[in-house]
C-alpha cells in the first residue's frame, strides 16, 4: 500500500538540504478502471508500476506494485504503448525530522511546477512539516504525474 501526502512549496530552502538528484522519465498506459500503469526510467534503471484506485478514509492510500524491468523493454513500452508524452523531472531526496521527503522539480511541459511528497505507514501517521512546505494538494488529481501527462502544467 502506498500512502503519501503531496504539497506545493513555499520557497527554495529545501535545496540546501537535498542529498541527491536523479532524472526521472515516465510515461503512462491509461486504463478505464481508475488504475494506472506507469513505465519509469531512472538513469539506467527501469520500472513497471501498477497503481490501484485511491482508497482510505482520507483518500491517500492505494495499492502499488513496482518491478524492475530491462531498460530496453521500458524504452519500447514508452515508444509503443504510452498514451501520453513522457513526464520528466528531477527528483531530490530531502531528509527532515527523521523522514525523507521527495521533491520533484519538473522539466519539459511541466516546467515551473515543483512538489514535495512524503510517504507514510498509515493515513493517521503524524509528521513534522518543514517551513518550505506550502499547500497540501494530496487529493487534487491535477497534481498526480498521470494527470500531468494528460494535462501538463504549461496548459493550466
Amino acid at each position: 500500500i502506498e500512502i503519501e501526502h503531496k504539497f506545493l512549496l513555499k520557497n527554495e530552502d529545501w535545496r540546501n538540504l537535498a542529498t541527491d538528484k536523479k532524472l526521472y522519465q515516465q510515461a503512462y498506459i491509461f486504463t478505464h478502471s481508475g488504475t494506472t500503469v506507469r513505465v519509469r526510467i531512472v538513469g539506467s534503471v527501469a520500472y513497471l508500476t501498477l497503481k490501484g484506485k485511491v482508497t482510505g478514509a482520507k483518500g491517500l492510500s492505494r495499492t502499488e506494485f513496482e518491478y524492475e524491468i530491462p531498460l530496453e523493454d521500458a524504452q519500447v513500452m514508452i515508444a509503443e504503448y504510452a498514451d501520453s508524452p513522457v513526464v520528466e523531472k528531477f527528483r531530490y531526496h530531502v531528509p527532515y525530522a527523521g523522514k525523507i521527503w521527495e521533491v520533484d522539480d519538473f522539466i519539459g511541459d511541466n516546467k515551473g511546477l515543483t512538489v514535495a511528497e512524503i510517504e507514510l505507514t498509515s493515513e493517521e501517521e503524524e509528521f513534522e512539516i518543514p517551513s518550505w512546505i506550502g499547500d497540501c494538494v494530496s487529493i487534487e488529481d491535477k497534481y498526480t504525474n498521470a494527470s500531468l501527462a494528460r494535462n501538463p502544467f504549461k496548459n493550466w
